[in-house]
C-alpha cells in the first residue's frame, strides 16, 4: 500500500506540471496580436467532418498561406494574420469542394466564417453512388483511425482477421492480441467493453463479420474520459451505422474455402420516420476450422543430464456456430434531445473432437510409452445487453451532457470427456483414464455513467464524467472420475468461485488551441473494491480475499506545428493504465488438456500499471514517425511452470516490462492507380523479475511491418495486395520465431455500383505458423510449432438498396467500459 501511495503522490506533480503549463501558454495566447479566420465544415446533416482540409490562399496570387485539418467538431481557426483579403477552401473525399472569396482580415481584427456545408459527391433524391474511398489510415492526436472497408482483402474476414492486419496489432494462434509489443489491451466494441476472457473475446471476434464493421480506432494512451483499463491501450472497433432518412439495408453474404468450408451472412437495416429512427444488424456464421499443435518438451536431472523427453501432437477441428444481434430505437423529443434504447445478444455454440497423440521417450531416445488422448468438448456461450442512453445540446456550441445505462449478462457453459489410454512400444494397454467436467459460469454486469461537454471562450474546451460499476461472477468447475461408466465426484479438482466487483470513477479533462499549440490534459480517478470467494467442498476449505484500492490516471498531449501551414506536427503525449486481473484468471479452477497440460487460475493476481511516453512527428498526415517508452510493474502474464512432467499455465505477476517502441508510418500515391500504405516499427521488450526459475531476466528486438497495395484498374473493377512480417520477439517466458503472411484480392462493382463481388486470397504462401520457444522452466525446455488453417479462398457478394437521404447519426453508446474485457 505504501508503495502505491508513493506512486499516486509522484504523479501528483506531473499533473500539477501540466495545468501550470496550460495557464502559461493561455497568458501567452492573451498577448497573441494579429488577425484570424475561423469556421467549422460539416455535412448536409450538420454533421462535423473531422479531418476535412481547409486551405487559406491569398486572393491576389491564390498562394498557399496555410492548411489546416478540422477538428473533431468540425472546427478550424487560422491566426496570426496580417490585414489582407484571403480564399477559403475546404475539401473532403467523397465531398463536393466548398470555396468562400473575399474574406477581409481589417485592423487584424477576427473574421468569423459561417458554417462551411458540404455535399456528397454524386447524391441524388433516390440513391448516393460511392465515388471515393476513404483513406486507410487517418491519423489524430490521440489515436489512429484504421477503415475498414478500405481494404478488398477484409471481406469475407472476420473481426480477428482484421485485427491481424492492423499496424502494430499481432495475434497469435491462439487468438490472443498484442499492440505494440505489449499484452493487455482492452478490445471494446462501439465504445463499449465485451467482458469476455481472452479465449471468449477470440471465439467472438472470429464470429464477427467484416461486413459489420466501420472502423478500428487504436489508442496507445486513450484520453481521460476513457477508463483507465488496459495497460497497451484501447482497440475500439465501431461497428456500421446507417445515417439515413427512410428504409435502407446492407445484405451481404460469402463463402470461404480453406482446410475446411465456412460462410457468413449479414444484414444491416435502419428505418427512420419523423421522430423515430430503428436499426438491426444480424449477422450468421457457420465456421470450421483447422489447427495441429506440436509440442517437444526435454527434461533434464539436477546436474542437466537429459532423463526424458515428450512429444505432444494436438489437433483442432472445432465447429461453431454463431449468431450475432443489435437492434434499437433513436426517438428525437426535440432538435436537441435524444433518447435511445439499445439491445445486443450473441449466441454461440460449438462442438470439437480434439485428439492428442504424446510419445514418451527414454534418456537415450528410446520409445517409453504412447498416450492417447480423446478430448471431446461441447461448449455454449450467450450473451444478452440492454442499453438505456440519453443526448441533450444545450446550444450550438458543442455544450453537451450524455448518460448511459447498461445491463448485461453473459452465461457459458462446456461439457467435456477426457480419454487417456496408455500403451506400451508393442502396443499393449497399461492404464486407461476417463475424466469428465462441466463448467457453467455466469456473469452480470451494472454500469451507469455521465459526461458533460462545455466549450470555453478562446477555442477550449472542458469535459468530466462519473461512471460506476458493479460485477457479479459465478463460475463452477465440477470434475467427475468415471470409471465402469460410473461418475465419482472430484473432489482435488472441483470447485465454485465466486467474485463480486464494483469500480467508481470520476475523470476532468481540459483541451485549448492557440496559435501553433494545442494541449489536452486529464485526469481520471478511479476506486476499485473486490471480494472474492472460493468456495469448498467434501475435502477443502473455503477461502477469500479482498481488494481495495484507489489510484490516479493523468493523461496529456501536446501538439505543435512546426509551420504556419500546418504541414509539420509535433505531438507529446503521456498517460498512465491499468490493468486489472481477468475474473477467471483470479479462479483457481483446473482445466485439463491432457495428461502432461493444465491450465489453472491464480486467486493472488496483482494490478499492473504502465506509464506511456510518447514523441511523434507527422507531415501532413502523410508521413507520420514516433518514438515511446513505456514501463510496466506487476506485469501479467501467462506463465508456465512444471509439476515433474506436468505442464501447469497459469496467470502471474512475471515482475517489470520496459518497452522501448520506433514506428514509422506512411500514406502514399505513386500514380492516380495506386495507393500504398506502410506500417513499420522496431521494438525492444526487457522483462525482469523474481520467477519460478529464480529470476527472469530476458530481452529481445523485434521488427514489424505491413503494407498494403490498392490498385484502381477502371471505375467499376479495383485489386489489392497486402502482407505482414514479424520478426519475432520476446514475451515473458515465450519467445517466438519470424513469421508472415501475403493476401491479395479483387473486386468488381456491379449494379449501377450498389453491389459488387470480391475475391479474396488470404495467406498466398501459407507462410503463418505462430512459432517458438518457452525458457525458464525448472529441469525442463520447450517448444512449439503451429500449423494453422490460414490458406483461405473467399468469394462474396454485396448490396446496397434503400432510400439515402441523410438523417443525424447514432450516438455510440455504452456505460460499461472496462469491465467487459475481463469476463471468466
Amino acid at each position: 500500500m505504501n508503495r502505491r501511495l508513493i506512486a499516486m503522490m509522484k504523479l501528483i506533480p506531473v499533473f500539477f506540471l501540466t495545468i501550470f503549463t496550460l495557464l502559461l501558454f493561455n497568458f501567452a495566447d492573451a498577448q497573441t496580436t494579429g488577425g484570424k479566420i475561423s469556421g467549422s465544415v460539416l455535412d448536409d446533416a450538420k454533421k462535423p467532418l473531422d479531418g476535412a482540409t481547409v486551405v487559406l490562399l491569398a486572393a491576389k496570387d491564390s498562394t498557399v498561406v496555410g492548411t489546416q485539418l478540422a477538428n473533431t467538431d468540425g472546427s478550424f481557426a487560422f491566426q496570426n494574420l496580417k490585414d489582407n483579403t484571403y480564399l477559403v477552401k475546404a475539401t473532403y473525399i467523397g465531398f463536393k469542394n466548398y470555396r468562400i472569396d473575399n474574406v477581409i482580415v481589417n485592423q487584424q481584427k477576427p473574421v468569423i466564417l459561417p458554417a462551411f456545408i458540404l455535399s456528397p459527391i454524386g447524391k441524388t433524391l433516390n440513391e448516393v453512388a460511392v465515388t471515393a474511398q476513404k483513406s486507410y489510415i487517418q491519423q489524430k492526436i490521440d489515436r489512429t483511425v484504421v477503415n475498414v472497408g478500405a481494404l478488398i482483402s477484409n471481406t469475407g474476414a472476420n473481426a480477428l482477421e482484421v485485427l491481424e492486419k492492423t499496424p502494430g496489432v499481432q495475434v497469435d494462434a491462439d487468438g490472443n492480441i498484442t499492440f505494440k509489443g505489449k499484452s493487455g489491451v482492452l478490445v471494446m466494441i462501439d465504445d463499449k467493453p465485451t467482458y469476455l476472457s481472452a479465449a471468449n473475446l477470440a471465439t467472438y471476434l472470429r464470429s464477427l463479420p467484416s461486413s459489420s464493421l466501420d472502423q478500428i480506432e487504436l489508442m496507445d494512451n486513450p484520453p481521460a474520459r476513457y477508463d483507465a483499463a488496459g495497460n497497451a491501450g484501447v482497440i475500439n472497433i465501431k461497428t456500421k451505422k446507417n445515417t439515413v432518412r427512410g428504409f435502407n439495408a446492407v445484405v451481404s453474404a460469402d463463402y470461404a474455402q480453406g482446410h475446411y468450408g465456412h460462410n457468413d451472412e449479414s444484414i444491416n437495416l435502419n428505418y427512420r420516420i419523423d421522430k423515430v429512427n430503428l436499426f438491426a444488424n444480424v449477422a450468421y456464421n457457420e465456421q470450421r476450422t483447422f489447427r495441429r499443435l506440436e509440442i517437444d518438451r526435454n527434461y533434464f536431472d539436477a546436474s542437466g543430464d537429459p532423463t526424458s523427453s515428450l512429444k505432444d501432437i494436438s489437433y483442432f477441428r472445432p465447429t461453431s456456430y454463431n449468431t450475432n444481434i443489435k437492434a434499437g430505437m433513436d426517438y428525437y423529443t426535440s432538435s436537441k434531445t435524444t433518447w435511445g434504447v439499445v439491445f445486443t445478444g450473441d449466441i454461440s455454440r460449438d462442438h470439437d473432437s480434439s485428439p492428442v497423440y504424446s510419445l514418451l521417450y527414454g534418456k537415450n531416445g528410446e520409445l517409453d510409452s504412447t498416450i492417447n488422448t480423446l478430448n471431446t468438448s461441447k461448449n455454449t456461450f450467450s450473451s444478452k445487453g440492454i442499453n438505456l442512453n440519453y443526448t441533450h445540446k444545450y446550444d450550438s456550441t458543442g455544450r453537451q451532457l450524455t448518460f448511459d445505462l447498461d445491463y448485461i449478462r453473459d452465461v457459458s457453459g462446456s461439457n467435456q470427456l477426457f480419454v487417456n489410454n496408455t500403451f506400451l512400444p508393442d502396443g499393449a494397454l497399461t492404464n486407461s483414464q476417463t475424466l469428465s467436467d462441466n463448467l457453467p459460469a455466469t456473469i452480470n454486469i451494472y454500469s451507469a455513467k455521465a459526461d458533460y461537454s462545455h466549450p470555453l471562450g478562446g477555442k477550449a474546451k472542458i469535459e468530466a464524467g462519473i461512471k460506476s460499476s458493479y460485477v457479479n461472477t459465478d463460475n463452477a468447475a465440477n470434475y467427475f472420475n468415471v470409471i465402469d461408466n460410473v461418475s465419482t465426484i472430484d473432489y482435488n479438482n472441483t470447485n465454485r468461485f465466486l467474485y463480486k466487483e464494483n469500480i467508481n470513477a470520476a475523470y476532468v479533462n481540459f483541451n485549448k488551441t492557440f496559435g501553433r499549440f494545442s494541449l489536452q490534459a486529464g485526469l481520471r480517478v478511479e476506486n476499485t473494491n473486490g471480494n472474492g470467494h472460493q468456495l469448498g467442498n467434501a475435502q477443502k476449505a473455503d477461502s477469500s480475499f479482498i481488494n481495495h484500492y484507489t489510484d490516479l490516471f493523468p493523461t496529456s498531449y501536446f501538439s505543435y506545428n512546426l509551420d504556419s501551414a500546418g504541414h509539420n506536427v509535433l505531438v507529446l503525449s503521456y498517460g498512465r493504465r491499468i490493468g486489472r486481473p481477468n475474473y477467471g484468471s483470479l479462479n483457481p479452477f483446473t482445466f485439463f488438456v491432457d495428461e502432461f497440460t493444465y491450465f489453472s487460475g491464480n486467486p493472488f493476481l496483482k494490478p499492473q500499471f504502465t506509464d506511456n511516453y510518447k514523441l511523434a512527428y507527422s507531415f501532413k498526415s502523410l508521413f507520420t514517425v514516433a518514438v515511446a517508452y513505456n514501463y510496466t510493474t506487476d506485469v501479467q502474464g501467462e506463465t508456465i511452470h512444471n509439476t515433474g512432467s506436468v505442464f501447469i499455465s497459469t496467470t502471474g505477476n512475471i515482475g517489470q516490462q520496459k518497452t522501448l517502441d520506433f514506428s514509422v508510418n506512411t500514406n502514399l500515391q505513386p500514380t492516380k492507380w495506386w495507393t500504398v500504405n506502410l506500417y513499420a516499427e522496431v521494438y525492444n521488450n526487457t522483462y525482469q523479475g523474481p520467477f519460478y526459475t529464480g529470476y527472469l531476466n530476458q530481452s529481445q528486438n523485434t521488427f514489424s511491418a505491413n503494407g498494403n497495395n490498392q490498385f484502381t484498374i477502371s471505375k467499376t473493377w479495383g485489386a489489392e495486395l497486402s502482407g505482414f512480417f514479424n520478426t519475432g520477439g520476446t514475451y515473458g517466458q515465450f519467445v517466438s520465431i519470424p513469421t508472415g503472411m501475403l493476401n491479395a484480392a479483387i473486386q468488381k462493382k456491379i449494379l449501377n455500383n450498389k453491389g459488387s463481388i470480391k475475391l479474396n486470397m488470404r495467406d498466398v504462401l501459407h507462410t503463418f505458423s505462430p512459432s517458438g520457444t518457452i525458457t525458464n522452466i525448472v529441469g525442463a525446455t520447450a517448444t512449439y510449432h503451429n500449423f494453422v488453417d490460414t490458406q483461405v479462398a473467399t468469394l462474396a457478394f454485396t448490396y446496397s438498396f434503400g432510400k439515402t437521404t441523410n438523417t443525424p447519426p447514432k450516438r455510440d453508446t455504452g456505460g460499461a467500459d472496462s469491465e467487459q474485457g475481463r469476463a471468466h
